[in-house]
């Protein structure tokens, strides 16, 4: 089982998750090796960082930027480009950590 599977089945059983993420598309709200937490929720909004599926890939934290009225979301990174329209969000970014030190709260307390 790989580590997004692992993410997937925690959030589908337990409602909540963790995992690091690697990568420079969200600076710099999240830093390449951030460890982040997962809850899953009853809604998604504008803003929220997701982990979903978008065509086929597991995508672990990038953001959701619009929704339509059919309750699709249009995923994109922080630098604008857009993954494109899922309906399959399996949780939410709600703590991110980068060197045992928090960079990142979900409604920014």
């Amino acid at each position: 089982m790989n580590k997004f599977e692992r993410l997937k089945q925690d959030l589908e059983t337990k409602g909540c998750g963790s995992m690091k993420a690697y990568g420079q598309s969200m600076l710099p709200l999240l830093k390449s090796g951030s460890l982040l937490t997962f809850e899953k929720a009853a809604t998604y909004e504008i803003g929220d960082i997701v982990f979903c599926k978008v065509r086929g890939r597991y995508i672990d934290a990038h953001k959701i930027i619009k929704k339509d009225t059919s309750k699709e979301f249009l995923i994109a990174n922080n630098h604008g480009y857009e993954n494109g329209w899922t309906r399959i969000i399996y949780g939410r970014v709600v703590t991110g950590e980068y060197q045992n030190k928090v960079i990142f709260e979900r409604g920014g307390k």
